[in-house]
């Protein structure tokens, strides 16, 4: 049995937060080693096992602060890091109700939990950051769609569709193809079809019917959107683009640079930072709209938002409110790195600096490619450049899973993206690299 301590005051400047500790009339948990005992430091609990809450592990050791993880199992990436991990359904309540009763806080690696047991959560008491309120812009994109558009932030065109005849509606106001997007679920280019006629679009209907019809029962989706696919005008982008913003629930907010992503079938895989010939005009209207789309939502977090560059503007494109791909490269290209800042954000203390360590910053994604282990690609890539900087994940490697990136920094850019791009691709195992062990001073006098 747990019971909730009452709310109290830590150090100055310190946040107010719902402590929860063992009942005192009963047994102790043991002490895990080399985490911060219960009694003293705030437990953040994440929802999620994959990479971000693994290296959100890695932000919280230096500040003191515990981590709790609810995995879908034991050999989720987090999970294999992460003593205080507990293995179950993030989709059922009373899992949820026990996870969150030894945290001080509840975030996400992910944006899958349902919204209805947020609410739950919070109505017994629970720190949910970011609450459900803000979240669910970020779990329903015909949610997103309809308060920004209400906010005044520059979107596609768009509208909620169930049958063919609505689709070619819409298709005459905004011309043909249409991309087609599950208003739930979807990500790294899942649940998103173009089509170029309305078969096509009956086609994605019928065989999306199973999973509408779950959503539209359960409730999952806002009024609107239940049954129904957002459809969304073809935009023509020159380039995609995302700001990261951090705020807290005093309502303090940062922004990162503005940087360009790279996308291939949906997939992010390169993260060029700050946005390379970006008009500076330009760059701050995107934090500006990305602030204040974390004020008017009640962002608690990391709020990501990625957008599309058109003729001098800016498009609204998708929402993330959690440490996201977009931002990996503030770990070593930041001040303060997006895992860090948004464990300081949801525990209210005060942000850390955005700003950039060095003028570049390219992070490039492995994904899953020939090479089975991808420890056997180290020797080659550190001795290469010994300023490139592996992620690896610990997943097994599957064809264009995200299983680790790398990261360089530096004055020259296009140095900065040969370099990075080259480790990446070494270790996925293109066969188009050259596998010659180059050491670093043997690189430096190539490049003089």
């Amino acid at each position: 049995m747990v019971e909730r301590r009452s709310d109290r005051r830590c150090r100055v400047g310190a946040p107010h937060y719902a402590r929860r500790v063992p009942d005192e009339t009963g047994p102790r948990s043991p002490r895990v080693p080399g985490q911060p005992d219960a009694t003293t430091a705030p437990v953040v609990g994440v929802i999620g096992g994959g990479q971000l809450a693994r290296m959100m592990q890695q932000a919280a050791i230096p500040l003191g602060v515990g981590m709790r993880l609810l995995a879908e199992t034991a050999g989720d990436s987090a999970s294999l890091v992460l003593p205080r991990t507990a293995t179950g359904d993030y989709r059922d309540l009373s899992t949820l109700e026990q996870f969150a009763a030894e945290c001080d806080v509840v975030t996400f690696d992910h944006e899958h939990v349902p919204t209805e047991h947020l609410r739950a959560l919070e109505r017994s008491g629970v720190a949910v950051r970011p609450g459900a309120d803000a979240l669910v812009h970020a779990q329903d994109k015909a949610t997103m769609r309809e308060r920004l558009t209400a906010l005044g932030v520059p979107c596609p065109a768009y509208a909620v569709v169930r049958d063919g005849r609505e689709v070619a509606a819409f298709a005459e106001r905004a011309g043909w193809p249409v991309v087609l997007k599950t208003t739930r679920g979807g990500y790294d280019g899942r649940g998103v079809w173009v089509v170029a006629a309305v078969g096509e679009a009956e086609s994605v209907l019928a065989r999306t019917a199973d999973m509408r019809a779950f959503s539209a029962g359960s409730g999952a989706a806002g009024p609107a959107a239940r049954g129904g696919l957002l459809a969304e005008a073809n935009i023509p982008f020159r380039r995609e683009l995302a700001v990261l913003v951090a705020r807290s629930p005093l309502g303090q907010a940062v922004a990162y640079p503005t940087v360009e992503t790279i996308q291939r079938d949906g997939i992010c895989h390169e993260v060029i930072a700050p946005a390379p010939g970006l008009d500076i005009g330009l760059a701050l209207s995107a934090q500006h709209a990305a602030l204040t789309i974390a004020h008017q939502l009640g962002v608690t977090g990391m709020l990501a938002v990625e957008m599309f560059e058109v003729d001098g503007a800016m498009l609204v494109n998708e929402l993330a409110m959690r440490p996201h791909n977009s931002g990996h490269w503030t770990i070593e290209g930041a001040v303060t790195s997006q895992f860090e800042q948004h464990l300081r954000a949801v525990l209210d203390l005060p942000l850390g600096s955005p700003r950039m360590t060095a003028p570049y910053a390219v992070m490039v994604n492995i994904l899953g490619g020939a090479r089975a282990d991808l420890y056997d690609g180290l020797v080659h890539v550190l001795a290469r450049d010994p300023g490139a900087h592996v992620h690896l994940y610990g997943k097994s490697v599957r064809p264009g899973r995200k299983v680790g990136h790398v990261t360089v920094v530096g004055d020259d850019l296009e140095d900065v993206r040969e370099r990075a791009r080259h480790a990446a691709a070494h270790l996925r195992g293109d066969p188009a690299e050259d596998n010659t062990i180059t050491t670093g001073d043997q690189r430096q006098e190539q490049m003089s």
